[in-house]
C-alpha cells in the first residue's frame, strides 16, 4: 500500500501531543508500507528540518510556504485581514497556493493508494475532489474546544472573538468532515460528536498510544520530594487556562496542608500568563530535551484542564512511567482509564486539592495508583495502535477500489 500523509507545520522535533501521535503512527506505517510524508511549514527554508525529516521518514516531501509568522502584532494584523472570510483563522492561516500546487503534483506523480489528511489545518489545501480515497485524521473535535473557550473565557473582547471563531469552526468542521471517505477519531467521545454530522459507520476510533520503550517504570525511582508536575505545550490555550486555574484555585489549598510541596510547569514556549505564575513554590521550565527526567522526579502528575478535546498523550506517558495522575474529567476524556483504579479524577478545586494532598502524604495510596497506572498504559503501545490505524487505511482503500470495479462493470 502506498500512503500519502499530508501534515501542516513541522513535525520535528516533536512539540505537541498531536506531533507525537502523528510521528509514531507514521513510523508504524513505514514499517509495512510505502509512506510519502508531505510536510509544509511557514517561515524561511529550513534545511536542517528537511534533512531531519528525510532521515526520520525517507522519501518525505517538505514544502516551505515562505510565509513569515512574525510578531504578535503581525499575527493580529493577519487575523484582522482574514476576519471577513468564512473559514476560522486557525485553518485559514494555513492556506497556501504553493502547497496546493505541490500537493497536486505529488498526488499525480506518486499515485498513492490512500491519502491521510492530518487534521483540519491540512484539509484547507486539499483538492475539491479526488479519485483517490482520503482519510481525515481528527486528533480532536476542534469546534468543541472553541465552544469551551467561548464558555469559559473572561473579558468581553476575547469572549466575542472566541464566539465568532467557534461559529466559524463549527461550520467549517462539519462541512470538512463530510467531504472525506472515512474519518479516524481518537476517542469514542469524539466519534459520538461527529456522528451528528455524518454516518457513524464512516468514523473509526483509533486510540492514543504510548512509547513503552521510552517511558519505563523501572527507569523511574520512587519520588523523594513532594513535587507535582504538569506537562504540555505551554502556549496551547487549554494548557494556559489549566495552569492558571490550578495555580489560583488548587495550589494554595495544597500548600496549606503540604507547605514543602513544589509545582513544576514543564513545556515549550510558556505564554506570558504562564511565566507570570512562577514563584518560590512554582517553577516554569520552558522547553526541555525530554520529559522523562521530570517524570522521574515527580511524585504526582496533574492535568487540570477545563478546556480540551481529543486525548491527552501525556497522561499515558506519565502512567507508563509509573506515576500517579490526578486529572479533571475533561483532561482524561477519551482515555481508557478508570477513576479510583489507575487515575484520580476531580472536577472541583476542593476535590482536586484533596486528592493531590492525599497522594503526596500517603505513599501506599500513591504506589497502588502507580502500579495500576503502569499496567493500564502497557496495553497501549504504539505498535498495536498502529496496526489498527493501518487496517482503517487498508479497508478504505479496498472499499474504494471495489466501488471503482463495480462502477466500471455497471458502465460496461
Amino acid at each position: 500500500m502506498r500512503v500519502l500523509w499530508v501534515k501542516a507545520n513541522k513535525i520535528l522535533p516533536v512539540h505537541s501531543g498531536g506531533d507525537i501521535r502523528s510521528l509514531n503512527l507514521a513510523r508504524q506505517l513505514a514499517i509495512h508500507d510505502e509512506l510519502i510524508f508531505f510536510s509544509y511549514y511557514d517561515g524561511p527554508v529550513d534545511t536542517q528540518y528537511q534533512n531531519l525529516l528525510q532521515k526520520e521518514l525517507p522519501g518525505a516531501v517538505a514544502v516551505c510556504t515562505e510565509k513569515i509568522d512574525g510578531s504578535v502584532l503581525a499575527r493580529a494584523v493577519d487575523y484582522v485581514l482574514r476576519l471577513p472570510g468564512a473559514n476560522p483563522y486557525a485553518v485559514s492561516r494555513f492556506a497556501s497556493a504553493r502547497v496546493r500546487r505541490q500537493l497536486h503534483d505529488c498526488i499525480q506523480h506518486r499515485s498513492p493508494d490512500v491519502i491521510v489528511c492530518d487534521f483540519l489545518d491540512a484539509a484547507v489545501n486539499f483538492p475539491a475532489s479526488l479519485d483517490i480515497p482520503v482519510v481525515l485524521f481528527q486528533h480532536n473535535v476542534e469546534s468543541e474546544i472553541w465552544r469551551r473557550h467561548a464558555e469559559t473565557c473572561q473579558g468581553l473582547g476575547r469572549k466575542q472573538i472566541y464566539q465568532l471563531e467557534f461559529a466559524k469552526m463549527l461550520r467549517y468542521e462539519q462541512e470538512t468532515v463530510r467531504k472525506f471517505d472515512h474519518v479516524i477519531a481518537v476517542s469514542e467521545h469524539d466519534r459520538s460528536l461527529m456522528s451528528a454530522w455524518i454516518d457513524a459507520a464512516r468514523i473509526t476510533v483509533v486510540p492514543t498510544g504510548v512509547d513503552l520503550a521510552q517511558f519505563k517504570p523501572n527507569q523511574v525511582t520512587p519520588a523523594s520530594k513532594p513535587l507535582v508536575i504538569f506537562v504540555g505545550a505551554m502556549d496551547w490555550e487549554p494548557n494556559v487556562d489549566g495552569a492558571e486555574y490550578f495555580c489560583s484555585e488548587i495550589w494554595p489549598k495544597v500548600r496549606a496542608q503540604v507547605p514543602e510541596a513544589r509545582f513544576r510547569l514543564v513545556g515549550r514556549n510558556p505564554d506570558r500568563r504562564v511565566q507570570a505564575l512562577a514563584s518560590d513554590s512554582i517553577e516554569v521550565t520552558g522547553s526541555v530535551p525530554s520529559v522523562v527526567k521530570h517524570l522521574a522526579e515527580a511524585a504526582v502528575v496533574v492535568v487540570p484542564l477545563r478546556i480540551g478535546g481529543g486525548t491527552r498523550l501525556k497522561i499515558y506517558e506519565a502512567m507508563a512511567a509509573g506515576r500517579a495522575v490526578v486529572s479533571t474529567t475533561i483532561g482524561a476524556e477519551g482515555l481508557d482509564v478508570t477513576h479510583g483504579a489507575d487515575i484520580w479524577l476531580a472536577d472541583e478545586a476542593d476535590a482536586f486539592a484533596t486528592a493531590l494532598v492525599r497522594l503526596l502524604q500517603d505513599r501506599n495510596a500513591r504506589q497502588n495508583l502507580e502500579t495500576a497506572a503502569t499496567a493500564s498504559a502497557a496495553q497501549h503501545d504504539w505498535s498495536s495502535v498502529g496496526t489498527k490505524f493501518r487496517q482503517v487505511l487498508l479497508s478504505t482503500a479496498r472499499l474504494a477500489q471495489g466501488e471503482s470495479v463495480r462502477e466500471m462493470a455497471t458502465a460496461g
